[in-house]
């Protein structure tokens, strides 16, 4: 198994990020001058001179993924739930879940009350997890309330060099910054790559790690959506065309220094690379930027189709471009 499967398969609902934390620790234990833990469990790993100095950068990519919780457990056995994170329940019926005990689940939903009517959108209220229980004690044997549980899939390879997993938000966005922590050399600038936690519950790990480090820059990694899919909202990103170099989202506007710094250090390498303009959806840097007095962000973007689902889609060439970008500008600097 490969390092992005390995990152994508584990277990790391949000609040629940120590599986993911425990395979990177691992993987990049010998990359970096100093790693350590914090109260939220964002891992922080320093690399760059010995004494500090130079341009202090904040790379971040969050660690955790959507999931369930389970609030209620019927006579029959049957698990009701609530989010943790953007579900969206069209994209989880009949889906399997996994919780952190090796528990695994089917959803299912309630019938419609009303056959005459035209099917309704399905809603988490009417959605339920079947554990295989032949009832309440039985289950109870299995999960607890309060349980927390990711979606169960297997990362796979598909076509020519693209991927389908769950967690690619933002195990990709993790994967791009182990290998370019690997790979820059020898640099003058202080360097802090932060996997962070709690993204999907309001982007919490970002906030307490860049208090703490105080960056003049920082870069978030993480995915972005695609327009290139039959009847997709009209959008210009679209996969196998290079990473995108964000210029806005919902809750963002990219410092326009920075952006065109990216570009710079992209064309100077002949990185493939467009823009993106995200109307929904946002990423650690927009909560980065309003720290303390303030840090010049900008957002690395890897294309992907059916985020927050369990069959997220990825073009291997976009994370090679990204890492490629990740590392001249952890090389060269932001300012």
């Amino acid at each position: 198994m490969g390092l992005i499967e390995k990152l994508c398969d584990a277990y790391g609902p949000a609040g629940r990020e120590h599986g993911v934390r425990a395979i990177i620790e691992q993987e990049v234990k010998g990359s970096c001058a100093d790693i350590q833990t914090d109260r939220l469990g964002n891992l922080i790993c320093r690399k760059g001179p010995a004494k500090g100095g130079g341009e202090k950068i904040m790379l971040c990519a969050h660690m955790d993924e959507i999931g369930v919780i389970v609030t209620y457990i019927d006579k029959k056995g049957f698990l009701r739930f609530s989010n943790i994170g953007g579900v969206f329940p069209a994209r989880i019926l009949h889906q399997r879940v996994l919780f952190e005990n090796g528990t695994i689940g089917v959803i299912g939903i309630e019938p419609d009350q009303d056959r005459a009517k035209p099917a309704a959108k399905p809603k988490l209220d009417l959605m339920y997890i079947d554990v295989g229980a032949r009832g309440q004690e039985e289950a109870q044997k299995f999960v607890q309330i309060g349980d927390i549980a990711c979606f169960y899939q297997q990362a796979v390879r598909i076509g020519d060099g693209r991927m389908s997993a769950k967690a690619l938000d933002d195990r990709i966005g993790c994967y791009c910054m182990i290998e370019a922590m690997k790979r820059v050399g020898k640099t003058d600038h202080d360097l802090y790559f932060v996997f962070s936690t709690q993204e999907e519950m309001g982007l919490r790990g970002a906030r307490t790690g860049a208090y703490a480090i105080e960056p003049a820059y920082a870069l978030a990694i993480d995915v972005t959506d695609t327009g290139d899919t039959p009847e997709a909202h009209k959008m210009q990103v679209e996969l196998g065309r290079g990473v995108a170099i964000k210029v806005k989202d919902s809750s963002f506007i990219a410092n326009p220094a920075i952006k065109d710094r990216l570009v710079e250090l992209a064309r100077d390498r002949a990185i493939p690379y467009q823009f993106e303009i995200l109307e929904k959806g946002t990423t650690d840097a927009a909560i980065i930027q309003l720290v303390k007095e303030g840090v010049m962000s900008g957002v690395l973007s890897i294309p992907t189709r059916y985020i927050h689902s369990t069959n997220e889609v990825c073009d291997l060439k976009d994370v090679q471009a990204t890492i490629d970008l990740l590392v001249r500008a952890c090389e060269k600097g932001l300012g």
